[in-house]
């Protein structure tokens, strides 16, 4: 699917309790919304032993780290692929094709996590020695999302023997039966959660499915691509496979850059296994041992390798991939992911970074006018369907994530499919947690048969398409099934924080430990926390943002505000993260506010 709102420019002590106050004030956030007040995420009474400071230690905890062991992320305690349901079906005949050089087609997905995993595939099969394969992406505008038919038809033109999707095809009923009746087997590999019906594959793979044993259901698309290209080259290796062709045995270990990166940019939860495979991806990056894309695209984003986090992926490199299936074709995306070589890899990079560019502009354009559109709409609903003629296509998922951020909704943006259905509008939805917004969206597909055409996707993100004609209908309908399922609490916008910080705490080894024991990301949370602060210094730095010089007791610190204006106060709430700033090569502690508001003073009083 696609990145989360970016808190950046690019696209939360033991002598004092910890609490949240229930001021009910007016926090400004990056993401222009309003919050009502500050809640402390759940944490056991009684901490873990981790050998860390309180409120590192309360923050782990909340996050169910329940020991020192959990702690360590090795790749010796990944889940092994055994319990995948129809990966041993999958494995037996991509062996066969690669014994018999038999033609092997990767279909991909037009997003970050698709297309990583369509370069991991490829990459891996010819490590393993196979000489015919190939891949292909639909561009959104002309074939939509999957294995539709028109796209097996293209697919025909290149005689595969064996399909092979990658973070899709759970729903592609219809193009997978034409593939296996003019005679290609189709393996789909996918994350999607499954509708009632499954289809006619030669095998499926996919943790989501009712009968799956599988531990973690969380793996991307990627992440499934990675364990069936794992479990691949298990069966090869005990056939012998490698040695008879003199290759040397491949290293899975070698692709982890490109699962971390597909992972963090489809913002799947970060159950242990996910943060595993990130944590070991990050590090092969960290350590100049990515692909030469991965590399370039880092560079073109501006970050420096050698402390790449998550947050960077999530939030800079992420974006500039997945802008070429938002606006052009995934297939330069999948090309800058391949490529060996240094002056090609910045060439397309570049490319990409453009694009990124272009989206921004477009994206800027579509969310003041989404945000007129909204404050149109009656009050009080808990959902939000925003429509225009002259949306981009590829740029509404965006727009559905920044809406749900600034108004706490869950959030469909829909765009005019065009093409050879100009009558069909296409939908990109963003939850807020609480609510599983595929379960809502099928919850009206089943009331109202018809209404709804395709979808698919995840508790947090979905797509659909309906005729433009019903999307006053379908707004209707959509509002009860989401009223049903969601509490006042639930749309309250109330931010969550890990509890306040003695001001002692505000160090810079603080924020180094913080890093150290991430990943963090969707369900493991970076630590954000609040607190009180007189503002020393204010300045608007860049276009938007809010340079601070902010005091704490006897602590002074700088701090960043994005998308902020000069605060009319002494004092200041804020909700902030722990950060290390490297500008000039020189570490030093600053505050990201991720929001605040004005505490009355006497100057505000005056």
């Amino acid at each position: 699917m696609t990145s989360p709102a970016a808190p950046a420019p690019d696209d939360p002590a033991p002598e004092r309790p910890w609490g949240a106050s229930t001021d009910e004030l007016p926090f400004a956030t990056s993401a222009g919304a309003r919050a009502r007040s500050i809640r402390l995420r759940a944490a056991p009474d009684e901490l873990p032993a981790l050998g860390l400071p309180a409120f590192l230690a309360r923050t782990l905890a909340s996050r169910g780290v329940a020991g020192r062991g959990e702690l360590d992320l090795p790749l010796t305690d990944l889940h092994p692929p055994t319990a995948l349901p129809g990966i041993d079906r999958a494995v037996a005949r991509l062996g066969t094709a690669l014994e018999g050089n038999e033609r092997i087609l990767i279909v991909g997905d037009f997003d970050a996590d698709g297309a990583t995993a369509s370069a991991l595939c490829v990459s891996a099969l010819h490590a393993f020695g196979a000489t015919e394969v190939d891949y292909l992406v639909p561009n959104r505008f002309e074939y939509g999302y999957g294995l539709t038919p028109e796209l097996v038809r293209v697919a025909f033109a290149r005689k595969p023997n064996v399909i092979v999707t990658v973070d899709n095809g759970v729903a592609s009923i219809e193009g997978v039966q034409l593939a296996q009746d003019e005679g290609m087997d189709v393996i789909v590999t996918d994350h999607h959660l499954p509708g009632d019906e499954l289809p006619a594959a030669h095998a499926i793979v996919n943790p989501n499915l009712a009968d799956s044993e599988f531990p973690s259901r969380a793996l991307a698309g990627v992440g499934v691509a990675w364990y069936v290209m794992a479990a691949l080259r298990a069966r090869l290796r005990a056939a012998g496979h490698f040695e008879e062709r003199s290759l040397a045995v491949p290293n899975m270990a070698e692709w982890l850059d490109l699962v971390a990166l597909g992972t963090v940019a489809d913002v799947v939860p970060l159950d242990r296994n996910n943060r595993i495979l990130v944590h070991q991806g990050i590090r092969r990056m960290r350590a100049g041992r990515s692909r030469v894309g991965i590399r370039a695209l880092v560079q073109a984003s501006r970050r420096s390798l050698a402390r790449l986090s998550a947050q960077d992926l999530a939030f800079a490199v992420a974006p500039r991939l997945n802008a070429a299936g938002r606006l052009d074709d995934m297939s330069t995306g999948i090309a800058c992911l391949l490529i060996g070589d240094e002056v090609g890899a910045r060439d397309l990079a570049g490319r990409l970074d453009a694009l990124n560019r272009e989206r921004r502009t477009i994206e800027a354009d579509m969310n003041e006018g989404a945000q007129l559109l909204i404050e149109e709409q009656p009050e009080g609903r808990a959902s939000i369907c925003v429509y225009h003629e002259s949306w981009h296509q590829g740029v509404v998922g965006i727009v559905a994530g920044r809406m749900r951020e600034r108004y706490h909704r869950p959030v469909i943006a829909f765009a005019d499919a065009g093409g050879a259905t100009p009558d069909e509008i296409k939908g990109s939805a963003r939850s807020i947690p609480g609510l599983n917004i595929r379960d809502a969206i099928a919850d009206v597909a089943a009331r109202f048969p018809g209404l709804v055409g395709k979808f698919g996707g995840h508790a947090m993100a979905a797509g659909l398409s309906l005729h433009r004609i019903q999307l006053e209908r379908f707004r209707n309908a959509f509002e009860k099934a989401v009223a049903a399922r969601v509490t006042e609490r639930d749309l309250a916008g109330d931010i969550f924080t890990d509890g306040e910080l003695h001001p002692t705490d505000l160090e810079l080894d603080n924020a180094r430990l913080i890093e150290r024991h991430g990943p963090w990301g969707q369900s493991f949370e970076e630590p954000t926390f609040h607190g009180d602060f007189d503002i020393v210094a204010q300045r608007v730095v860049g276009t938007s943002h809010l340079k601070l010089v902010l005091k704490a007791g006897e602590r002074v610190v700088d701090a960043i505000a994005f998308n902020q204006t000069r605060v009319r106060s002494r004092r200041i709430r804020a909700i902030y993260r722990l950060s290390v700033n490297d500008y000039q090569d020189t570490e030093t502690l600053q505050l990201e506010v991720e929001a605040l508001a004005p505490l009355q003073d006497e100057t505000s009083a005056a």
